[in-house]
């Protein structure tokens, strides 16, 4: 394609202003991001755009030029972009972030690789729960964020070995949780890390009881940054108030609807000390996996107001071969099935696990000069059974299916692109 002249431009520009109104888009809206001669690198055409970082539901049209959303109005002309993906009745999202996922292939013995997962789950943004320990961090680090092209962040697993070791459980011998060696590499790779991982299931602990979730405060401490502690809960030692009371706001309490007993709720109760972890700003995350997340437990939760704040998808080896299929598109659509709007689920599967991350500004958004990454989605209306990880059963009646995963403004998979002379 021709690059468009001046000429061009100025026409263009000329009926967008006319076309919705100078006031409230007019052509700063995407004409004054290019200059005379440039285009959009990418251009989603006609899409129901989703966006609450933003408060933002309609239809629009995105522009993605040098790797970030450069425009977002009611009508872009195909003639300015290089490349045009047609999301006309599609859904489409900011780039779906998995706060609990596993992705350190060969480093972790459960991790998947992120690139492959990105393309049919619509997720652009992955956090590798745990996976690498102070021992192995570097590895992670630099074979896989710093190669892949999906956004990788990390916890920093307590134990030094993080789970290289599994299925042998790492926290059986607290020697391997050092506080010193975690809390220096959460200093030193703050700009990926967000802080320790922690699993304090029995089954993982033995008999060390809290004593790993009181290392990983020590070391998120000890390291001089914003560190969050991540716990893994399911089945824990001794009585859940104690560990509860002892994560701080910011904190994350992943595995929060698992049904291994001794939980957040008991006796179709919500435990009182859960309500108030939730109320001084524990972020309660879903951390769906193979084995840790149950109907009967979450929708008691719900109705006693100890909904999730972060969806997540605990996806591994072993998890996506499971039953309950904790894929981030199937997930979600478990949450738009038990009476949470679209605009909520987006939510807790964008704008709020950025928060959780904060580290690059916009996250989570379409706003302008946010990443360019996108989710796009079918909404698929009509019957659907899902099943949780204790083979309980429910009736749905739609669910989001990926069609596209934009990262950086290039899409994943393909055939992704209408070239704008070809476009429908």
């Amino acid at each position: 394609m021709k690059p468009v002249t001046r000429r061009d431009f100025l026409a263009l520009s000329a009926a967008a202003a006319g076309g919705y109104g100078l006031a409230q888009w007019g052509v700063s809206a995407w004409a004054q991001s290019l200059k005379p001669g440039e285009k959009f690198d990418l251009l989603i055409k006609g899409g129901d755009v989703v966006d609450p970082g933003q408060k933002l539901r309609g239809v629009r049209d995105i522009g993605i030029r040098n790797a970030v959303v450069a425009a977002i109005a009611p009508d872009i002309p195909v003639a300015a972009a290089s490349r045009v993906v047609n999301a006309k009745g599609k859904i489409v999202t900011p780039g779906i972030i998995d706060l609990h996922a596993h992705v350190f292939p060969l480093g972790s013995a459960i991790g998947l690789p992120a690139d492959e997962l990105a393309p049919i789950t619509a997720t652009t943004t992955f956090v590798s729960a745990g996976d690498a320990g102070a021992n192995n961090f570097g590895a992670l680090k630099h074979y896989i964020i710093g190669q892949v092209r999906s956004r990788v962040y990390a916890f920093v697993h307590i134990s030094s070995i993080g789970l290289a070791g599994y299925p042998v459980l790492e926290m059986k011998d607290i020697d391997y949780a050092n506080v010193d060696a975690a809390a220096k590499c959460v200093a030193e790779n703050a700009d990926v890390v967000l802080g320790i991982k922690v699993r304090q299931s029995a089954n993982v602990v033995g008999r060390n009881g809290l004593e790993p979730l009181k290392r990983a405060i020590q070391a998120a401490e000890r390291s001089g940054t914003k560190a969050r502690v991540m716990c893994h809960i399911g089945g824990v030692p001794g009585n859940i108030a104690d560990l509860l009371d002892m994560l701080r706001p910011g904190d994350v309490l992943t595995h929060a609807f698992s049904g291994s007993g001794n939980n957040t709720v008991q006796d179709g109760k919500v435990v009182p000390a859960a309500l108030a972890a939730k109320q001084r700003g524990v972020v309660i995350d879903v951390g769906h996996g193979g084995g840790s997340f149950d109907y009967t437990v979450c929708e008691p939760a719900i109705q006693q107001g100890f909904g999730p704040d972060v969806i997540s998808s605990d996806i591994h080896a072993s998890s996506g071969n499971s039953p309950g299929k904790p894929f981030m598109p199937w997930v979600m659509s478990k949450f738009l099935n038990l009476g949470y709007t679209l605009e909520q689920v987006v939510a807790m599967s964008t704008i709020n696990p950025a928060k959780v991350i904060d580290r690059l500004p916009k996250l989570g958004t379409l706003q302008i000069g946010a990443p360019g990454d996108v989710s796009i989605f079918d909404l698929i209306e009509g019957p659907v059974k899902f099943v949780d990880t204790r083979k309980h059963e429910r009736e749905g009646q739609r669910h989001l299916r990926p069609v596209h995963t934009i990262r950086a403004g290039r899409v994943f998979g393909g055939p992704p692109y209408f070239v704008p002379s070809t476009y429908p």
